[in-house]
């Protein structure tokens, strides 16, 4: 049994390369007291991957030259030397870009296939899931009647935002790209409107759905899309900064927003949100989560992708071209 995994060769400038990645054969690690060996099945793809490839400070360290590319994945248990793990259990945990990996039994959550697909505890039960809730329901702090404004809102975290903002009482709007994504927010998700940016007049369009202003703004892509929600926030309106996927292949430093004196004149906040902070509620969030899934008031959909481990650079980049619909996954094994 051999392990192929995928190692950080190169730091990239822009877009990542082929070149940024070593696919290596290894052999499948043995396990020590306390760990337990999974056997990868699917890997989570997200825009944060792209910071993690940085060198410089950031909420967590940068992944190391040469060192496997960091990854939360899902699995199944092949051996255990861990009393709370054995062979045929499925876990999630932070496992790496790589087929087979040995693990302490605390680094993993032991989920249920059976309740709902594997791929969702990497996406609406899964750490999009849970920026999602946190972000909004503890930054945003929506209140029912409230207009909340989702951009990446076809994505992993943005789809859940808006659900949840729903499920809240909150009138919805998302930002997407193109004409499918935005028929999908609106008829799959149940979003109560979606604008395109990519058809032009961003703030004309906004001003037409948003009839009220925007109370919340939930920033997933930053740079002007950001610019221009800040025009039309209302008294006391949170923005939370989640993601600024539109700048994070960017060679040059990006500017930052004009309009930012909006802030000011509305007495509004801006925020940051990285789900780690929260860790100590997890369980709480999952719990409320899940029941949310098994009413059917949330969406759990994941859009996997096919290849294998070294379809990892092709998988990856589609997050960038803005091909991915939800929650992007790998399909590994």
């Amino acid at each position: 049994m051999k392990n192929t995994r995928i190692n950080l060769l190169a730091r990239p400038i822009g877009n990542p390369t082929p070149e940024c990645w070593e696919i290596e054969e290894t052999d499948v690690p043995e396990i020590q007291e306390n760990q337990v060996l999974v056997q990868v099945q699917y890997l989570s793809i997200d825009p944060a991957m792209r910071g993690w490839m940085n060198e410089g400070k950031s909420y967590i360290r940068p992944v190391k030259i040469g060192e496997v590319m960091r990854a939360l994945g899902a699995g199944v248990v092949v051996d255990s030397k861990h009393p709370g793990f054995k062979a045929g259990d499925f876990v999630t945990g932070g496992t790496g870009v790589q087929e087979y990996v040995a693990l302490e039994g605390k680094d993993l959550v032991k989920v249920d296939p059976e309740f709902i697909p594997l791929p969702s505890y990497l996406g609406t039960l899964g750490m999009s899931g849970l920026t999602a809730y946190f972000g909004l329901l503890d930054t945003g702090q929506p209140k029912p009647g409230e207009t909340v404004v989702v951009s990446g809102a076809a994505g992993a975290v943005g789809s859940v935002v808006g659900q949840i903002a729903k499920i809240k009482g909150c009138t919805v709007v998302g930002i997407a790209g193109g004409e499918e994504k935005c028929k999908y927010v609106v008829e799959e998700l149940g979003f109560d409107a979606c604008v395109d940016y990519k058809a032009g007049n961003l703030r004309n369009q906004l001003k037409e759905v948003c009839v009220n202003g925007v109370d919340v703004y939930f920033d997933n892509v930053g740079g002007e899309i950001l610019d221009t929600v800040l025009t039309l926030i209302n008294l006391k309106a949170r923005i939370v900064i989640c993601g600024a996927i539109s700048q994070y292949n960017a060679i040059q430093k990006p500017v930052g927003p004009s309009n930012y004196m909006s802030l000011l004149v509305n007495r509004a906040r801006m925020e940051g949100i990285v789900v780690f902070d929260n860790a100590a509620n997890y369980g709480k969030a999952i719990k409320e989560m899940a029941g949310w899934v098994a009413q059917g008031k949330l969406n759990s959909n994941v859009d996997i992708a096919e290849g294998g481990i070294r379809a990892f650079q092709d998988t990856l980049m589609k997050l960038f071209k803005g091909e991915n619909t939800g929650k992007l996954v790998l399909k590994v094994a």
